[in-house]
């Protein structure tokens, strides 16, 4: 009996030993979770901690930017303020009027302006005026239509802003827009580096542009026969060229000719032809006048025709007086023995696209192109491409130079000539 009782208090005790075993393996377990759970917690503030920390240095450098950018706006304001009181200053000097009325009488005393002078008048018309008058719109929107949509970009540019700034229905192309005094200048304003790709434009002297204005062709949706559905000149112009040579003529007393001088090759494929850049220098003198040589290009086939016929090619001499007056002397190619000038500019000419090229050291003298003998035909005419601004005076000569079947072939338009134009009573003189 005393046995049995010593087991029972052992198994009692043996129980008891678990229980609490359990029990503080129970009480480590909890305490160990709560452990983690505060670990976790603690992880959790730290990474909350940090991205404050980060948020907050964030915040300080948008703040020196925005400091930063506050000083800079400052500064413009500065220049801003400048100009707008140079603004003011012409504005109250030309408020009376006199010298807006000068510049009027004497154009009106021109037979034409050029491009340059229409957008000047516009300009001091609204300076003089303030951009409501109608006389400031009538002035924009004309020299808007003389520019030459693939000459200078500038001039295109300030016709448009000028007929917006006078509230006048254009939408301003995208190029147009307003660079800051520190921008790169894409060109530098001159007759002789403007950017465009022309033809007899004389300002058209730089690399192809991304053709300004409506797109146009010699062939097409946008072919010559519809030019005049986005250049009003080129349909309803009385003077258009280019001209069927063809009697009877007048015999006119104007003496014509070409001092051209040596100078480095400067070629562009445009899109619509081959034209050479000419450094300053060369010049057609028309009744003793100079007209500097600005650009040659070529048309295949020729655009003059003589008695109904055209020739293979035709070279266009592109010339501006001081006066802003252009004069084309076209020389005529028939298909005959190779042309050596030729052939040295078809070794260098762009087959595609692009910007103005210059190989080094090559040198061209344009009058390696002329026949010996100088007499012409001459008419007044126009531009033959678009714009198709007239006003263009004409010196084609008789005397036609050869061009082998393959130079033909090698220049890289198969056709880039303008039909022949009414000729509307005008008089075809030679020389």
């Amino acid at each position: 009996m005393a046995v049995q009782k010593v087991n029972m208090k052992r198994t009692l005790a043996e129980v008891l030993l678990v229980l609490a075993l359990a029990g503080a393996a129970a009480f480590g377990w909890l305490n160990l979770q709560k452990g983690n759970l505060a670990n976790s917690n603690v992880t959790a503030l730290e990474g909350k901690v940090k991205a404050t920390e980060h948020l907050l240095q964030d915040s300080v450098e948008e703040g020196e930017i925005t400091e930063l950018a506050l000083d800079l706006m400052s500064e413009e304001l500065v220049q801003l303020r400048g100009k707008a009181l140079q603004l003011d200053a012409v504005k109250a000097a030309l408020a009376n009027g006199p010298l807006l009325q000068d510049v009027e009488l004497f154009y009106k005393l021109q037979k034409s302006l050029s491009v340059e002078r229409q957008l000047g008048l516009g300009a001091l018309r609204m300076l003089t005026k303030g951009g409501d008058d109608p006389s400031v719109t009538e002035a924009f929107q004309k020299a808007l239509q003389m520019a030459d949509w693939n000459g200078r970009k500038n001039t295109i540019c300030a016709a448009q802003i000028g007929l917006a700034a006078a509230g006048g229905n254009v939408k301003v192309m995208s190029e147009c827009a307003i660079q800051p005094p520190n921008a790169q200048d894409g060109g530098n304003g001159d007759g002789h580096q403007a950017p465009g790709g022309g033809h007899e434009n004389a300002h058209d002297k730089g690399g192809a542009s991304a053709h300004a204005g409506p797109h146009w062709g010699y062939e097409g949706a946008m072919g010559p026969e519809r030019w005049g559905s986005e250049f009003p000149t080129c349909g309803k112009g009385q003077s258009q060229a280019p001209l069927n040579i063809k009697g009877p003529f007048v015999k006119g007393r104007i003496s014509v000719a070409a001092d051209y001088k040596v100078g480095p090759l400067r070629m562009l494929n445009n899109g619509h032809t081959v034209q050479v850049n000419v450094a300053a220098g060369s010049k057609l003198r028309i009744d003793g006048v100079p007209y500097e040589l600005l650009q040659y290009h070529f048309h295949r086939p020729s655009e003059e025709q003589i008695d109904g016929k055209p020739m293979a090619m035709v070279i266009h001499f592109v010339h501006k007086s001081a006066a802003g007056k252009l004069a084309v002397l076209g020389v005529l190619l028939k298909e005959g023995n190779e042309n050596p000038g030729i052939k040295t500019l078809w070794n260098h000419a762009p087959s595609a696209e692009g910007p103005e090229v210059a190989p080094e050291e090559v040198v061209f003298n344009p009058s390696n192109l002329l026949p010996k003998e100088f007499d012409f035909y001459s008419y007044e005419g126009s531009l033959t491409t678009p714009p198709c601004t007239e006003g263009v005076r004409f010196f084609i000569l008789k005397t036609p130079v050869n061009v082998s079947r393959e130079q033909v072939i090698g220049f890289p338009f198969k056709r880039n000539a303008r039909p022949v134009q009414p000729l509307n009573d005008r008089v075809i003189t030679v020389g």
